[in-house]
């Protein structure tokens, strides 16, 4: 697995490491939900914890009633993040090996 900061310098790495430090310690959190959106992509690049469970069914539908039980406007908090992992995904694709 890359080190922190090599992952924190791509746009959306904060979230990411926050979401698979969180799947590794079996929290539910916005972050952990948003990251099994795409755990099949974050297991092919090896950066998916060990530790983790398997994703629990419908991550969309846990990671939109996260954001509103935590309030706000869930609808562009859920687009704004999913945006963030989209970004990070074609980060990690154009990085340099």
């Amino acid at each position: 697995m890359p080190s922190d900061n090599s992952l924190l310098r791509l746009p959306g790495g904060a979230i990411v490491m926050e979401g698979l430090r969180d799947v590794a310690a079996r929290r539910e959190t916005i972050a952990a939900a948003l990251v099994q959106l795409a755990r099949a992509r974050f297991v092919r690049a090896g950066l998916w914890p060990d530790s983790a469970l398997d994703t629990l069914p419908d991550p969309e539908l846990r990671l939109y009633r996260l954001l509103r039980t935590s309030g706000g406007d869930a609808y562009s908090r859920y687009n704004s993040l999913v945006r963030e992992l989209v970004s990070f995904g074609q980060a990690w694709d154009g990085r340099p090996s």
